[in-house]
């Protein structure tokens, strides 16, 4: 019962106040409140008048008293929790708080909580929440704490929002750079397994004919088990999961479920199992119905609340954008291949009809103008066979151009008239039989008497039969073809099977739309303009009828027509009973006629005849110039060209690149002239294998193509072409493109032979160099110590033996002395060429050195004659800088081969200062230089002249002019006037200059 210490204490605190003034307080642990020590009573008075939320643990059992502002956070354990102590009211949280309460007590300490997580059970289950808080002591007059004083708030609202915020923020950043729906789910998955708002999810994708679900990603639960089946039916109520009734209706549908507890692949443990799920409908733009669903487990700790279920409807909204922005990626990149592809069959369309066009052009306007230029300026014989037959081809290919243009644009139109197909077709198919027998085919007719006529445009549909055999017969080789006509309850059906190359089976899809042409399929010939399938298909449309293809790589193909029996889906304008005039005899001709110039000729290689050739100057014939191989499978471009080449070349032809190949093995051409565009092995192929092939490789090629600009021809000479001509070309062009190929050619060859010499005399020279050095190095030894022998016989001789044997003596060390230098010479060759010629650099008093050179060398000037004669153009001693023994050395050379070529006549040897140089030269009046030979008579192993009683090895020249170059300076021959020659020595007198030398500088 209320008492007058209650009634003022609890008075100010409104309805909470009135609630606690009804507590009989003795009944409790804290007893009557009159008892109530001070602290307590004024701890109570503040927390009361607070409104934010307070509360009051007291005593040892921490007894619970608190204000207005903390009954939110009771919920459900409000008013029982008045009076109670706190683990009482609150034991699902006192292992963590009240381990900070008894801090609190024991260290006096106020504590402090921010966001802390606490699962608290205050709605009738265990919820996920979040607190901000403060424990603070009550401490008495004694300094005990008598009790706690709390203030805080609940952030739970606040933390979850902002958990899902970054949820949401992740979705968004995870799908931004999704290139397809299933990168984009992908990536949902992977977000969501992070989600503790979303314990599990699976994500479904409606199929295009919005019959089923197919599930695409999922978290925290794995594909295939019962609740997550990889399809579920959009009709079927009794799914796992109501997508159907999701579907019908378009709202979200909450599911209860049995409980199963829930792993997160993060490894978060749900400490309650997942109740229930929610799905969600993956709504698209300006559609209805959906185009996925979400089923999103739900945190069992978390009510459905409004928060929740925004959280969860945002994140579908957020799928649906990731989802139909991959679509749109995938679309828009769908467009560009297509329209990639689609410009990239044009290309090939443009490429190959040019060829189509260029080919019979280059065949009509060739024996044209050659025509014009022959004095009878008329064409006969085979060359107008070609002409009216290329005209044919090229009408018939601008034809089908023309029909498969009006089709397009919906302006083709058929009449139909009864006909007896069955006779028709196999008419129509027996023109083949010729062709099929010359290529060692069967061609097998099956077509039964039909119980009725059928309604057919003729024209169309021999275009058709036409198309499908001589298809057929391109792409056959061994085997044969057979053509059916059967009748079935509503339709006539045609068959044309063969046993040919067949087609691969990712190429099925595609045989039929326009330009398409399947690739590296061995065939006949490459001639085609690629609308040829597409044309028929298109044809059997306007029969309202169907074309199917079935094929085996290697095994064959089958091409099966349908189209109706009767006239009931004929328009009675376009049905006609009178017979139209027939086109079978041209139009079947001139497909037979293109089948038999698919096959090698007989007599490919025999001559053609003279008169068969164009049209050349008057004059005798010429001789076969050079071989030529042709490689073309055109046959009338393989006759063409032969009849060009033919006067002037030897000429031989093959159908493609390998046989080609073959041909050029046997017997190897001197050119090849081939066209680009081939079956099996094409222009471009040959020209690679050609220049793989070691003993094929230098052959040089000229290709013939129908593709004109720059770009091409580029192409073609990147790939090793030597030469492009583009279609249609003239004659004369062509035999001069091969003229100046085969010249080139020609020079080409006897370069390489050139080069080849040359290495192999450069191998020779080395191999003498390396012979000459070992061999001087050999000899040195030996020569030294017969020198010394000679000196001691010499010593020891008695003055009777010197009278009798000096002579000799002296004959035989000169012998030795020139030897010695030879091998000297010789060992010079061997430093030289080893960059092992080392100098010492002096101040040489340059007269002295060559008044020297000359004392030493009057005796055998002497001996044969000739006078030495030294002038010195100067006042002072001339001074240069240089290797004292390497200068004498060539002075000595010049002055001995003066004397020696001098024809016992004077020398003169002139010293003067020139220009920053020291000269000298040495003069005589010999026999003289041949012009011819000056310019090589500083090489190794050139002599002035060849006498042999001359002697050397002509390496002394060679030798000087090394010795002069390293330092610095050059010596020079010219002639002498009146007879002779003048040799020219020149030395810097700038000693830098002299130092600066790169030949092996030592210093004295």
């Amino acid at each position: 019962m209320s008492s007058e210490p209650a009634a003022d204490l609890f008075a100010s605190s409104g309805e909470l106040g009135a609630l606690l003034r009804t507590v009989d307080w003795a009944r409790t642990p804290l007893g009557p409140v009159s008892q109530w020590p001070r602290l307590l009573r004024t701890s109570i008075s503040i927390c009361l008048s607070q409104r934010f939320p307070a509360l009051v643990l007291w005593g040892t059992d921490f007894v619970l008293l608190y204000n207005q502002g903390y009954i939110p956070i009771l919920e459900m354990k409000h008013p029982g929790a008045i009076g109670r102590p706190f683990r009482d009211v609150w034991p699902e949280v006192w292992d963590v708080l009240g381990a900070q309460i008894r801090d609190v007590v024991s260290t006096k300490v106020a504590s402090w909580s921010e966001e802390l997580p606490l699962q608290v059970n205050r709605k009738g289950f265990l919820e996920e929440t979040y607190f901000t808080f403060s424990f603070a002591p009550l401490i008495d007059e004694e300094g005990k704490v008598s009790g706690i004083f709390c203030t805080g708030s609940e952030t739970t609202q606040y933390v979850l929002s902002e958990r899902r915020l970054r949820t949401s923020r992740a979705l968004g950043e995870a799908a931004l750079g999704a290139r397809t729906v299933e990168e984009a789910c992908a990536a949902i998955a992977r977000t969501l397994s992070n989600a503790a708002d979303v314990p599990f999810s699976a994500l479904y994708l409606t199929t295009e004919q919005q019959t089923h679900a197919r599930l695409v990603s999922t978290s925290g639960i794995l594909e295939g088990q019962p609740q997550c089946p990889t399809l579920i039916s959009l009709s079927d109520e009794n799914e796992p999961w109501p997508l159907a009734k999701v579907a019908r209706t378009g709202a979200t549908e909450l599911v209860e479920m049995s409980p199963r507890p829930t792993g997160e692949p993060s490894g978060r443990v749900l400490p309650e199992p997942v109740r229930s799920a929610l799905v969600l409908p993956i709504l698209r733009a300006g559609q209805a119905r959906p185009a996925g669903f979400l089923v999103a487990g739900l945190n069992p700790l978390c009510a459905l609340d409004e928060h929740y279920r925004s959280f969860l409807e945002l994140t579908a909204g957020q799928i649906a954008v990731a989802v139909a922005s991959a679509r749109a990626y995938e679309e828009e990149r769908r467009r560009t291949e297509a329209l990639l592809e689609l410009d990239r069959a044009k290309t090939a369309f443009f490429s190959n009809v040019s060829h189509e066009f260029r080919t019979p052009l280059t065949l009509m306007l060739g024996p044209l103008k050659d025509a014009r230029a022959s004095p009878e300026q008329a064409l006969r014989g085979e060359s107008l066979e070609v002409v009216i037959r290329n005209s044919e081809r090229l009408l018939r290919l601008v034809n089908n151009l023309l029909d498969f243009s009006r089709i397009e644009a919906g302006r083709a139109e058929a009449h139909f008239q009864p006909t007896a197909l069955d006779a028709f077709t196999a008419e129509l198919v027996s023109g083949f039989q010729s062709a099929t027998e010359r290529a060692g085919l069967r061609l097998v007719v099956d077509c039964p008497p039909l119980s009725e006529p059928v309604y057919v445009d003729r024209a169309l549909w021999e275009m058709i039969v036409l198309n499908l055999v001589s298809n057929a017969f391109k792409f056959t080789f061994e085997g044969g073809i057979t053509v059916r006509l059967r009748e079935e309850e509503r339709h006539v059906v045609l068959e044309v099977e063969d046993t040919g190359t067949g087609i691969p089976e990712h190429e099925l899809p595609h045989v039929f739309e326009r330009f398409h042409r399947v690739r590296g399929a061995r065939s006949r010939s490459i001639e085609g303009s690629g609308i040829g399938l597409a044309l028929v298909r298109e044809l059997i449309k306007l029969h309202e009828g169907t074309i199917s293809v079935e094929s085996q790589v290697d095994r064959g193909t089958r091409f099966t027509v349908c189209i109706p029996r009767g006239s009931a889906h004929v328009p009675k304008d376009r049905l006609q009973e009178e017979s139209r005039p027939e086109s079978i005899e041209t139009e079947a001709r001139l497909h037979v006629q293109e089948a038999h110039r698919w096959l090698p000729e007989d007599t490919e290689e025999e001559p053609l005849p003279v008169s068969e050739a164009p049209p050349s100057p008057p004059g005798p014939r010429e001789r076969p110039s050079g071989r030529v191989l042709i490689v073309d499978d055109n046959a009338d471009m393989r006759d063409y060209l032969r009849r060009i080449l033919v006067p002037h070349f030897e000429v031989q032809r093959a159908v493609d690149g390998h046989t080609a190949l073959e041909a050029a093995r046997e017997q190897r051409p001197d050119l090849i002239v081939s066209d680009v565009m081939m079956p099996g092995l094409d222009g471009l192929g040959l020209l690679q294998r050609l220049r793989e092939d070691p003993d094929l490789r230098t052959i040089p090629v000229l290709l013939l193509s129908a593709q004109a600009g720059p770009e091409a021809a580029v192409s073609g000479l990147d790939a090793g072409a030597d030469d492009y001509l583009v279609k249609p070309f003239s004659a004369r062009e062509l035999i001069a493109r091969v003229r100046s190929n085969l010249e080139l050619a020609r020079m080409r060859r006897e370069i390489f032979r050139r080069e080849a010499l040359e290495a192999g005399l450069q191998e020779a020279v080395q191999a003498r160099d390396e012979f000459l050095s070992v061999a001087s190095h050999e000899l040195k030894t030996p020569l030294t110590r017969f020198r010394l022998q000679l000196e001691i016989v010499a010593r020891g001789l008695s003055a009777e033996s010197r009278e009798r044997v000096g002579a000799r003596l002296d004959t035989a060390n000169q012998t030795v002395r020139n030897l010695a230098s030879l091998v000297e010479t010789l060992l010079d060759v061997s430093r030289i060429n080893t960059g092992q010629l080392h100098l010492r650099f002096h101040d040489v008093d340059l007269g002295a050195l060559v008044a020297e050179v000359l004392e030493d060398m009057r005796d055998e000037a002497a001996r044969v004659g000739s006078a030495l004669c030294f002038q010195f153009q100067g006042q002072a001693a001339l001074v240069v800088r240089c290797d004292r023994t390497r200068i004498r050395q060539v002075i000595e050379n010049l002055l001995s081969n003066a004397v020696k070529f001098g024809m016992s006549k004077p020398v003169e040897v002139n010293l003067e200062a020139w220009e920053g140089f020291a000269r000298v030269t040495v003069t005589d009046h010999g026999i003289g230089i041949d012009p011819r030979d000056r310019s090589r008579i500083f090489e190794r192993f050139e002599r002035a002249v060849s006498a042999r009683h001359y002697g050397g090895f002509g390496l002394g020249l060679w030798i000087s002019r090394q010795v002069v170059e390293a330092h610095r300076g050059d010596i020079a021959v010219a002639p002498t006037p009146g007879g002779g020659s003048t040799f020219t020595l020149e030395l810097p007198l700038d000693t830098t200059a002299a130092l600066e030398t790169g030949a092996g500088y030592e210093p004295p």
